[in-house]
């Protein structure tokens, strides 16, 4: 039996691993032995273009911001170097992210926002197909101060330096803006998708009702007045009309029963 210390490997497994390393990076790893170039040339564009298409419809502004070469030197790079740790089709996105974030070596080419708009992008995608589910035990017409709100699940309260979600090819920031972005992206119960952008208090509250369930909205407001040293009863007012249009908007879905 071979020993798995030394590295060494039953035959058919040396021709699998070697076929897999040529197809992640041909330009390094020959192909295996005895097989015509013709017929690795068919996996090859098979396995590159089905990455390459999944990652530019997964990420159409990124791919937007990019010439053909870059980006193509984009996806090979992250298909020859990242070594995958989900054999889900679907979490090829978050793989990418990962990527970025951890190993790629930043080009001439590559926008000071790259990582910034990957996520943005990535948090679309990884909605549409988030299996959570609403709280079944709400009052969808409860009071929303005196009650205890409850937030969808489907939900993501972000925050960046760059205002990722007005990037373009015809917007391209050097540097970011003096104030930073914060944006609710959230699925409505009908899937659609939506994205709101925020200030500052207004997202802070939004974490607090995520984070803390068994708060009503009244306190929830009453402790950030404290903490933003703000008037207890201008933010009460505002607070009121937020929550109300949080739960139009069906950021709230309603109150928690008792």
């Amino acid at each position: 039996m071979p020993d798995s210390r030394t590295g060494n490997r039953p035959a058919f497994q040396q021709l699998q691993y070697a076929f897999a390393a040529h197809l992640r990076d041909p330009a390094v790893n020959p192909a295996p032995v005895g097989i015509e170039d013709r017929r690795m040339q068919v996996y090859r564009d098979l396995f590159y273009n089905n990455m390459q298409d999944y990652l530019a419809n997964g990420f159409p502004v990124l791919r937007s911001l990019y010439d053909e070469q870059d980006w193509f030197a984009l996806v090979r790079q992250f298909y020859a170097q990242h070594q995958s740790h989900s054999p889900q089709f679907y979490q090829i996105g978050a793989e990418f992210l990962a990527y970025l974030q951890d190993e790629h070596q930043v080009r001439a080419c590559d926008p000071p926002f790259l990582f910034e708009l990957a996520h943005y992008e990535w948090v679309e995608m990884i909605l549409a197909i988030d299996p959570a589910k609403p709280v079944t035990d709400l009052d969808a017409g409860g009071d929303l101060l005196d009650g205890c709100p409850v937030v969808t699940p489907w939900l993501r309260n972000l925050s960046y330096a760059f205002d990722v979600q007005r990037i373009s090819p015809s917007y391209r920031p050097s540097e970011p803006p003096a104030q930073p972005t914060f944006l609710a992206v959230y699925r409505k119960l009908d899937d659609e998708i939506v994205f709101l952008e925020l200030n500052a208090v207004t997202a802070q509250l939004l974490q607090r009702l995520m984070d803390v369930q068994d708060r009503t909205g009244r306190q929830l407001l009453e402790e950030l007045a404290v903490e933003t040293g703000g008037d207890a009863q201008q933010l009460l007012a505002f607070g009121s009309d937020l929550l109300a249009d949080l739960r139009a908007k069906q950021v709230l879905l309603g109150t928690r029963k008792v």
